[in-house]
């Protein structure tokens, strides 16, 4: 029997160019993964959603939507489509020769709806509107891609080259995505103009497409062990419901598979939530500008790399399950510790979104705010009273680019005496942002918004966050950013593993002649966790605050975990292969 190493160097070219597109496929969708859903889109979907709602709007009396919460449902809505059919998906693929057929086209789907992401930028008050029906378009062609991307891998070479080729495929897309954050980032921050944004969109997409070209070229079709004619969609859909109702009866002869995937979903629903909805949570909850999230992504990206490749020498040392699970409890720790992220409670004049400096020589008040007040104040009731002082006491001040950083956008005018006199700083009460008055010569003062990112500790779970800031972030003077930052590292060095061993695992301990028809399965967990962690999330982000939402998510990579635990790689495996057996042996008696 071959070695891994002997079987790595005798492979032919064909070989070699099949494991190597199937690692770009993974290049090519990360540019929408990293760019589009973590780091540039949130961000963006937060600005159009606060310009034309305020901070959030309330549904059904108590239920609060929020930036971050109406990103859960698009997210939730496009995996819960994916998750009914992909099983029946899966099972036409393993008797009809339509994988990379799928594949290209549930990729055209994800790439129309990125580009047309970019439209968001040029529309009104339905940007927001427009730009969720078009993620959700989006999402939902990288997802039901995934369901036959994920289904090739078994037939990329042999049981034991499967960690390999899997974590190899990761560590392509982190550098992939990674490389073109990286120009994204370097745009952003060095240029203006209301197309920048757009573009970053437009660009993932074309990279998305353009890149996946090499797998459509150099994969080929896998064989079908028992190939069927199908003679229309009615009757595709008959067999389809037929074989699921088999496969649902069959699957209790696979008690270990059965137990993985409950673990799976449970663990991957947590891991697949925290990368989903981490842009989102950082921009509306911490108050993290556009800027600093991209960075903080880019570093997830090539933290990732090398991880992955890590983890797959520490499953060849011990196992893959050993692996997956010293990732599992990592991610567990990584969630908790967001719980408790904070920004530093505002000291300096110059940390504030407003500020007025009085001016002996006029005799008003110097204003200078980190955006223009158009942009920054949104449609909430307080943003609208703020900003109707704005317009007819403060000097005309000019329009920040979308996507600018606005600490380098501060801007300036003046405001007299007599504003401030008719109570303009209480304005800032109810709203979600700073005003700090300084040399008055009547007295200074300050005011900080209810909603504003640095005022905690109202909601449950805001507890643990106050404790962290007054006992560790602020005497060790570390700031949002480079909390958000440490999420990174830590989240970075265990996402590869993470990802890469859990789909590898599921490879082990599978038939190869049913590989599509259960990575249908293993497709519909993952999207119905894909489903239900962004679910989960509103839901409770929608009564308890976002923090306890984070807690909830938590619960589930925990639950996972120890699930995982009851899971014999070595049985689901001989069992697998029994299996194989019997139905290579059943197809060579019907020819």
């Amino acid at each position: 029997m071959k070695t891994l190493k002997e079987k790595r160097a005798n492979r032919s070219d064909e070989q070699k160019k099949s494991i190597f597109g199937y690692g770009m496929y993974d290049w090519a969708k990360s540019a929408y993964e990293t760019s589009v859903v973590t780091a540039i889109l949130p961000a963006w979907f937060t600005y159009l959603f606060i310009r034309t709602n305020g901070s959030a709007f309330t549904l059904l009396g108590d239920f609060t939507i929020t930036a971050d919460i109406a990103w859960a449902f698009a997210t939730m809505a496009s995996a819960m489509l994916i998750a009914f059919v992909s099983p029946a998906l899966g099972i036409i693929a393993d008797r009809t020769t339509i994988k990379m057929w799928m594949l290209r086209l549930f990729t055209i789907i994800g790439v129309i709806g990125t580009i047309a992401l970019a439209i968001g930028g040029y529309l009104g008050a339905g940007a927001w509107l427009w730009v969720w029906v078009a993620y959700f378009f989006a999402n939902l062609g990288l997802n039901g891609a995934s369901v036959f991307y994920n289904a090739i891998l078994p037939h990329m070479g042999d049981e034991d080259e499967m960690d390999e080729i899997s974590n190899k495929a990761f560590a392509y897309g982190y550098l992939g995505g990674g490389i073109l954050l990286l120009i994204h980032l370097v745009m952003v921050l060095s240029l203006s103009g209301d197309w920048v944004i757009p573009f970053t969109l437009v660009s993932s997409g074309l990279w998305w497409y353009g890149f996946a070209y090499y797998t459509f070229k150099h994969i080929p079709e896998p064989e079908v062990e028992n190939p069927l004619e199908i003679t229309g969609i009615g009757h595709a859909t008959k067999i389809a419901l037929s074989e699921l109702r088999q496969t649902v009866k069959e699957i209790s002869k696979f008690k270990v598979l059965t137990i993985y995937m409950i673990a799976y979903f449970l663990f991957i629903d947590g891991i697949n939530s925290v990368t989903a909805l981490a842009g989102s949570f950082g921009s509306a909850v911490l108050g993290i500008d556009i800027g600093t999230l991209m960075l903080v992504i880019m570093i997830v990206q090539f933290v990732a790399a090398p991880a992955a490749i890590g983890f797959t020498k520490m499953a060849e040392a011990t196992s893959t399950k050993s692996a997956l699970t010293i990732a599992c409890v990592g991610w567990c720790v990584v969630v908790i510790l967001a719980v408790g992220f904070a920004p530093l409670e505002l000291e300096s004049h110059s940390e504030y979104d407003v500020q007025l400096t009085y001016n002996e020589t006029t005799g008003e008040y110097d204003v200078m705010t980190i955006s223009d007040p158009d942009d920054l104040f949104g449609g909430g009731a307080s943003d609208k009273a703020i900003l109707a002082v704005f317009d007819t006491d403060a000097a005309s001040m000019p329009t920040m680019e979308v996507g600018d950083s606005w600490s380098d956008d501060a801007i300036a005018g003046s405001m007299s005496q007599s504003a401030i006199d008719s109570g303009f700083t209480g304005l800032f009460s109810d709203s979600r942002f700073s005003v700090s008055i300084e040399g008055s010569p009547l007295n200074d003062s300050t005011t900080v918004g209810l909603d504003h990112p640095t005022n905690i500790g109202d909601e449950a779970g805001d507890g643990f966050a106050v404790w962290l800031r007054d006992n560790f972030w602020a005497p060790y003077s570390f700031s949002v950013s480079t909390q958000f930052l440490l999420l990174g590292v830590m989240s970075g060095s265990l996402l590869g593993g993470s990802q890469g061993l859990a789909r590898s695992l599921f490879c082990q301990i599978i038939p190869e002649t049913r590989s599509t028809e259960f990575f249908g399965f293993f497709g519909f967990f993952g999207k119905v966790a894909a489903f239900m962690g962004p679910f989960l999330y509103a839901f409770v982000g929608g009564f308890f605050g976002s923090r306890m939402a984070l807690v909830s998510i938590a619960l589930l990579i925990v639950a996972g975990t120890l699930m995982l635990k009851a899971v014999d790689v070595e049985e689901g495996i001989r069992v697998a292969a029994e299996e194989d057996l019997r139905n290579r042996g059943f197809y060579a008696e019907a020819e």
